[in-house]
């Protein structure tokens, strides 16, 4: 929060009416971050985070520099802010992913007042986005004593509740009652001999705490209770505005100001794919007490034009070879449930109705897959350790033999359905059918895969509950040729039954693989050239301002847009390693220009720069985008034209 406190000469009334008579708002500007400040200091006075100062029309002029110490804290600086300037746009660079946005609020003196807070709302404005930004409050002095008093009376009427419940009893009328009535329970006072209360009672017919109780101020204890219930609406009455501490930049007191408020306001947003630019407004109000007396209209915006490195991105599309296999194999593994000791097929046993119909989705896309043809498809299905080896290698036989039968009738039924959709005719051949559909009949080959132990192994190794000597003795098993005999000697451990019952379950699989060749496909392999997509995702997650990803996707390639990651996360020593590597394109150029410029080394920067623009004149505008390049341009005085023989000079 900023709280400045000033003194007002005229009547509240009278300066509220001059507000909606005149054209008094608070408004909206850039500071110059290139040319030297033009403000001189009037007073030897030093406020915590302010300085009176006269511009060179001599007007007067309160400033703020705010930053953020090592703490997090915002604080102020005795650093004179450059020159506001009217502009309404500015163009700002983006580094790492984000962006700082630098204006200035500036509050016209004809809006403050002692009596008076203003409350000023930034609002960010980016794409479809409306994001409110910390408030801005300059608080009246008069104001503000106000609001203390009223914080101070709600904490005195905290102060009169009574927490200590001893100071409800009337000792001094129970200590003259016993002196007067019951000496030897008086004389008790100053005896330090332990008497318990049912020691108590007995001698003188009454507890100690029906003592006590006799001599309590219950109508004080009614009081106090009722108290305690309006500590809310005491609140409400005493603290009528509220001293805000969240959602508010800075808070801090200017006193005596006669001139303008001007505030630097420094607000840093993340970049986004699409964005180009975002808007700053402001509103508010003005409050006497808890009064608002004056809404402060929305200001114009004020754009910033966001440039970006990755706009210096190279769209051009990168190749490779690829070798091409004409068969090719997909498999795909489900898990269908059996009754105990059965091999037929219950679509609604467990879940057996989704797991099968995955299975299904993958027959039917193959089907109707336009590059590939399928010749068949082989069934394996396992079985869990338990019961002899021979057995579960029966039994997994016969459950893959029914697995065969129930998806061999589903691809005769889906071989119908197209048929049906392209309008032929039952009457049709098997080859005149596929001449004209590419579908035919699907051999199924099924086959025992036995007991999974190998998958076995695996879930044991990633297994989260077993401990560590549990797997090691189940590791020691490993050895026993006879699978029989190594299941034998598993029951005897204590992790046979958590296997038993959450790890075997997961064996009874039945995998289904795909044999496909390519469509129109001769030779059993070709070479043939597609888009590399792996680095077409790296340019993307450039456009996308995901340079982190970029780079983990084109630093295998170390070549110019690699170098554009690196330097828009500003990892300027790798991009230069790349770009001492390339041709001296004015692309390569500009991108040098950029990191000898953060390197300090302003005459190779220069002369990079100068080599850009000279082979390409769009680098000209695009230098002024730049904060690196566009200092160079400042400090060097650097003019670039172009003459009838294309000659660039300085």
């Amino acid at each position: 929060m900023m709280t400045c406190a000033l003194v007002s000469g005229c009547s509240s009334g009278r300066k509220v009416q001059t507000l909606r008579k005149g054209d008094f708002s608070p408004s909206l500007g850039m500071t110059n971050q290139v040319k030297l400040p033009v403000f001189t200091t009037t007073t030897t006075q030093k406020y915590s985070d302010t300085l009176k100062v006269t511009d060179v029309q001599g007007r007067e002029m309160l400033l703020m520099q705010a930053i953020q110490d090592e703490n997090g804290e915002m604080v102020a600086t005795d650093y004179i802010p450059p020159v506001t300037i009217t502009a309404k746009f500015r163009n700002v660079a983006e580094r790492n992913g984000k962006v700082d946005l630098r204006f200035d609020v500036i509050v016209p003196k004809e809006m403050t007042d002692s009596r008076w807070q203003l409350r000023l709302f930034p609002k960010l404005y980016v794409l479809e986005d409306t994001t409110s930004l910390d408030a801005i409050h300059i608080t009246g002095d008069h104001y503000r004593r106000s609001q203390l008093r009223g914080y101070q009376r709600y904490q005195k009427f905290l102060d009169s509740i009574i927490s200590d419940t001893t100071l409800f009893i009337r000792t001094g009328d129970l200590e003259i009652f016993l002196k007067r009535n019951l000496p030897e329970i008086y004389a008790l006072k100053t005896d330090s001999t332990y008497v318990s209360d049912e020691d108590y009672a007995s001698i003188f017919g009454v507890t100690e705490q029906e003592a006590v109780d006799h001599y309590v101020d219950r109508f004080a204890i009614i009081r106090n209770r009722r108290r305690m219930g309006r500590t809310d609406k005491m609140y409400r009455r005493y603290v009528k505005s509220p001293i805000v501490t969240g959602g508010v930049r800075l808070d801090t007191v200017l006193r005596n100001a006669d001139g303008d408020f001007v505030y630097n306001y420094v607000q840093t947003i993340a970049t986004r794919p699409k964005l180009r630019k975002a808007e700053i407004r402001l509103d508010g109000d003005i409050r006497e007490e808890a009064n608002v007396i004056y809404n402060v209209p929305l200001s114009d915006p004020l754009t910033f034009y966001i440039s970006s490195v990755s706009a210096l991105v190279d769209n051009t599309e990168r190749y490779k070879t690829t070798v091409l296999e004409r068969k090719v194999m997909a498999n795909s593994s489900c898990y269908i449930e059996f009754p105990v000791g059965r091999a037929e097929i219950i679509e609604d046993l467990g879940h057996n109705r989704s797991e099968m119909g995955r299975i299904k989705s993958n027959i039917l896309q193959i089907l109707q897959n336009e590059v590939f043809d399928l010749d068949s498809i082989s069934i394996s299905a396992f079985a869990s350790p338990e019961g002899s080896l021979a057995a579960n290698r029966d039994l997994s036989a016969r459950r893959a033999g029914s697995a065969g039968e129930f998806f061999a009738e589903y691809t005769s039924h889906v071989r119908d359905s197209i048929k049906h959709a392209e309008g032929l005719f039952y009457s049709l051949g098997a080859d005149d059918y596929r001449s004209v559909t590419g579908v035919v009949s699907v051999p199924f080959r099924t086959r025992s895969g036995g007991e999974n132990w190998t998958m076995l192994d695996r879930l044991v190794k990633e297994d989260s509950l077993m401990t560590s000597d549990q797997k090691q003795q189940y590791l020691l098993y490993a050895d026993i040729k006879d699978l029989d005999a190594r299941e034998n000697r598993m029951k005897s451990d204590s992790y046979y039954n958590y296997l038993r019952q959450s790890l075997y379950p997961r064996l009874r699989i039945v995998k289904f693989d795909f044999h496909l060749h390519r469509k129109g496909m001769v030779k059993d392999t070709i070479h043939t050239t597609v888009q590399d997509s792996t680095y077409l995702d790296g340019v993307n997650a450039i456009r996308d301002h995901d340079y982190e990803r970029a780079v983990k996707l084109l630093s295998t390639y170390q070549d110019y847009n690699t170098a554009v990651a690196y330097v828009a996360l500003d990892r300027n020593q790798s991009a230069m390693n790349i770009l001492e590597k390339l041709d001296a394109k004015p692309s390569v150029n500009y991108l040098k220009a950029l990191v000898y410029s953060r390197w300090g080394r302003d005459q190779e920067a220069v002369q990079c720069y100068m080599d850009a623009c000279r082979d390409d004149q769009s680098f000209i505008h695009r230098g002024n985008l730049d904060p690196e390049i566009s200092m160079l341009i400042n400090k060097y005085g650097i003019t670039m034209q172009q003459e009838d023989d294309n000659d660039m000079y300085l």
